[in-house]
């Protein structure tokens, strides 16, 4: 565990971004410190990037999003001359394992659909300001952005050079947001993807690749104009004090067996190594201790479902980094399923406040997380869980749900409003339509029992779980299960669920996640990318690379 990778940090422990904050307006600058990487063996030279710069994006992202509630527009610029940023390390990627890439991959485009659920949901918009040449996932990055602005400086260029350099395509939906957010025309799109001088200046406004390209010399006052545009739309609110958020505290304990837990304050991880299996256990508090706005606004961070919400995450990212080899994940809840009845009421009831619509979007992102996660996942609904609204779409986010039917049926689970809207997929219904298929029998079926508690037999004649063993037979029958479920490909397993997870129901973001399951699961694993002789191979040796011409 010397070597796991951490994604708490903080901005006075930032070393590739800076965050400026001028009334209504943050300036994220990246400056790539060359020797910062997160592993050696490589140098981010032209602002590239690892999962080390992303951690920090990721961070201040969340932090303006809580700590500077004033802030309506966000500009992502560079701190070097001529670059804006080149993408992804080429050298780490040619030294990394598949899995390695496909977490990092997975992890940059879940910053950018943040972006993007940031302006769709939280009134901030954001500006790329491409003051130098854009490259590779430094374009989709930008592609994230709202508006996209190049300067004119008859050098600088956006592109996507993956497929004529490495061999491969762009890994974090660059592609995807050409034609679904850009609606770039397929034959331009075909020009941009297959060159890898890229496009500049009039050309790219006139293809749609950026929305504007603008003099140096008039660069800074017209990106000021925009930023003001844009904040002017926004309602973020104005004098609100921020909410600061403290790094979460975590305690690792690690066995000679390698079996590992995790603690903290609302959930635990527990690894069974042997077993391949990992159980998250998420806990209810012991009782409501906010209803009104001043009362939250006082707790901040210890809020319960901000707080537990930042810890699932952390567990999740953790788990998916640092422990390939896991793969199922039994999740689990603790506590009285009332209290987290009355939560959500409160979450409900205040949802037009800043801090609370933050918190609402924290809980949102991380339950999208857990849905694009290449694991199997079981939702084990035991006596004493709180399996109930917000915790609720825990188990409706299983591949399968095993509720256990007691002997004196005090094991329940509960909707609420939180359930039917407030918290969907990526593929933007929520957990409950998308589980029936938006069929309007089943959907309103279960919606009529919202604010109660169900039984065992009520939420399996509601379709709600996959089954319901007694206790004579639930541990047999989820060991079984358990058993099973590990000793499958894991390859086939990813497949099958990336399939499964979001219905019919196809998004800008389920293709997205959709691409790079099939990127990181084929075209970056064939030897014409990273083979001996591979383009990713080969890149800067001043070799060609040597391909199989076979089409299959």
């Amino acid at each position: 565990m010397a070597d796991a990778i951490d994604y708490r940090t903080d901005p006075s422990r930032y070393r590739h971004w800076s965050l400026a904050i001028d009334g209504e307006v943050a300036t994220l600058t990246l400056d790539v410190d060359e020797d910062g990487g997160i592993r050696p063996g490589y140098r981010l030279k032209l602002n590239s990037y690892d999962l080390g710069v992303d951690t920090e994006l990721h961070d201040a992202l969340q932090r303006i999003r809580f700590e500077h509630p004033m802030v309506r527009t966000v500009v992502l610029t560079s701190g070097k001359p001529r670059i804006f940023c080149s993408g992804a390390n080429i050298q780490m990627l040619g030294a990394s394992s598949a899995a390695w890439v496909a977490n990092l991959c997975r992890f940059s485009s879940e910053i950018r659909n943040g972006i993007e659920d940031a302006s769709e949901h939280s009134g901030l918009k954001f500006i790329a300001a491409c003051n130098g040449t854009t490259a590779g996932g430094g374009y989709e990055l930008a592609l994230a952005c709202d508006e996209i602005i190049l300067v004119d400086d008859r050098n600088s260029v956006v592109s996507l050079p993956e497929l004529v350099l490495l061999g491969m395509l762009s890994g974090t939906g660059g592609i995807v947001r050409m034609t679904d957010k850009r609606k770039v025309r397929r034959d331009h799109a075909d020009l941009f993807c297959t060159t890898f001088e890229g496009v500049r200046g009039k050309r790219a406004v006139e293809w749609r690749l950026v929305d504007a390209v603008v003099r140096r010399s008039r660069f800074a006052a017209y990106l000021a104009e925009r930023a003001q545009a844009l904040a002017a739309g926004s309602d973020r609110p104005v004098g609100a004090r921020g909410v600061a958020l403290p790094t979460l505290e975590r305690s690792v304990e690690v066995a000679a067996n390698h079996d590992a837990r995790y603690h903290y304050e609302f959930v635990d991880v527990a690894i069974d190594a042997a077993a391949r299996s990992a159980t998250l256990t998420v806990r209810a508090p012991a009782a409501v201790t906010a209803t009104t706005v001043a009362e939250i606004e006082a707790q901040g961070a210890n809020w319960w479902p901000l707080k537990m919400a930042r810890e699932l995450d952390d567990a999740i990212l953790n788990l998916r980094t640092n422990h390939l080899d896991i793969g199922l994940w039994q999740l689990r809840t603790e506590g009285d399923a009332e209290v987290v009845l009355d939560i959500d009421a409160t979450l409900v009831a205040h949802q037009a406040h800043w801090f609370v619509r933050e918190t609402i979007g924290m809980l949102r992102r991380t339950l999208a997380r857990l849905d694009v996660s290449s694991r199997s996942l079981y939702a084990l609904i035991e006596p004493g869980s709180c399996f109930a609204g917000t915790l609720l779409e825990i188990a409706l986010a299983a591949d399968r749900s095993y509720l256990r039917d007691d002997e004196g049926g005090a094991n329940r689970i509960g909707l609420t409003a939180m359930n039917f809207g407030p918290l969907p997929m990526v593929n933007g219904l929520s957990r409950i339509a998308s589980r029936f298929y938006q069929e309007e029998g089943p959907v309103a079926a279960v919606k009529a029992r919202k604010g109660e508690l169900l039984s065992a037999a009520e939420a399996m004649a509601l379709g709600l779980v996959t089954a319901i063993p007694d206790d004579l037979d639930w541990a047999d029958e989820v060991r079984i299960a358990c058993e099973e479920r590990t000793s499958l490909s894991p390859d086939a397993l990813t497949g099958l669920e990336a399939n499964l997870r979001f219905g019919i129901t196809e998004t800008m973001n389920t293709r997205i996640f959709g691409r790079l399951s099939a990127w990181q699961n084929w075209i970056f694993s064939r030897p014409n990318a990273v083979g001996e002789n591979g383009a990713l191979k080969r890149f800067g040796s001043g070799r060609s690379a040597r391909f199989d011409w076979d089409r299959v």
